[in-house]
């Protein structure tokens, strides 16, 4: 028999906060906001949620900065996303003595170092669906409680087909992978509907005290590493709505579960949060270490062509950055 649960109690909808009550809330503390769009490969989208937010920004003042991370992107996303007014950073060329990786946590965590604001909004570039509120929920909970650090968007997802065809169908990794994580191991955190989403925010001072994998895990990882941290108290989530964003095929969703997996076994039992140092590994302040052979995990899939079948492996993204904080000058 279906048992319900309800919600996290610091849950909000996004009509809840009016862009006058914000923006009140945001002069009487001072606090300055900026929005990141990690992008990579998404000159097709990228201007249009770059632009709305733009706009958001001069119509409100609600924004300080608006920032694009192009991770590597071989089409035309730097050019879209600076044409509609954001400041773009080719991550590769952020910090370049701190090498790079691919992954969008790669770009979240070199984002901390080239903007300014106390509030980060984070949103996705591959957008079809979406609407400036995302920016103006999502700061609702921070800007007008200082005890809220985390906040995560919820929303039906909407699933835009090739053949222009729009569905409800959306979320696989989610509830194939994260919320069965999260019922056996984090029973805590089942409140939470949208753990993996792609449109939350966060206080710099504690995105820089995190550690951050450089792949699709950064939004488990920030989300288990908080509740540990700091308590459920501090998470918040808010109804945007609805939401629509481009598919990836099912092979490509195989290697984010892997990453979400390994993240989460190495937060499993974990009393307190062990940091990477400057190469990936585990700090020498104690605490649980990262398995010693996680820097060579892959996945094995199979491919069929030609009447046959071949087995080919891709790595897993397993370096986790340390947090921000200890490598800013």
């Amino acid at each position: 028999m279906e048992q319900p649960v309800k919600l996290m109690r610091a849950t909000s909808r996004w009509q809840d906060w009016p862009v006058r009550q914000l923006a009140a809330l945001k002069k009487r503390s001072g606090a300055t906001v900026s929005v990141v769009i990690p992008a990579r490969n998404e000159e097709r989208t990228v201007g249009q949620v770059a632009r709305g937010i733009a706009r958001l920004s001069a119509g409100t003042g609600l924004v300080d900065e608006l920032v694009v991370i192009d991770s590597d992107s071989t089409d035309r996303t730097f050019d879209a996303a600076a044409m509609a007014g954001a400041t773009v950073y080719r991550a590769r060329d952020v910090a370049p003595q701190l090498d790079a990786f691919p992954g969008k946590g790669e770009a979240l965590w070199k984002s901390l170092l080239v903007t300014r604001g106390d509030l980060l909004v984070f949103v996705d570039a591959d957008l079809t669906h979406w609407g400036p509120h995302f920016v103006t929920g999502l700061l609702g909970p921070l800007l007008s409680d200082e005890g809220v650090l985390l906040v995560k968007g919820f929303y039906q997802r909407l699933y835009a087909g090739d053949d222009g065809s729009v569905t409800a169908d959306g979320g696989r990794v989610t509830e194939l992978v994260a919320r069965p994580l999260l019922s056996l191991w984090w029973p805590e955190l089942t409140g939470i509907v949208q753990p993996l989403a792609g449109e939350w925010a966060v206080r710099r001072d504690l995105m820089e005290s995190l550690p951050v994998p450089v792949g699709y895990g950064v939004e488990l990882a920030v989300l288990l590493d908080t509740a540990r941290e700091h308590g459920l108290d501090a998470i918040a989530q808010v109804d945007l709505g609805s939401r629509g964003h481009k598919h990836q095929a099912t092979h490509d969703l195989a290697l984010m579960a892997a990453e979400l997996l390994l993240v989460a076994d190495r937060r499993r039992g974990a009393s307190r949060l062990a940091v990477p140092d400057d190469r990936g590994g585990p700090d020498d302040r104690g605490g649980p270490g990262w398995p010693e052979d996680a820097e060579q995990a892959r996945l094995y899939q199979f491919t069929r062509s030609g009447g046959e079948t071949r087995q080919y492996s891709r790595p897993v993204p397993a370096h986790e950055r340390p947090p921000a904080r200890l490598v800013k000058p």
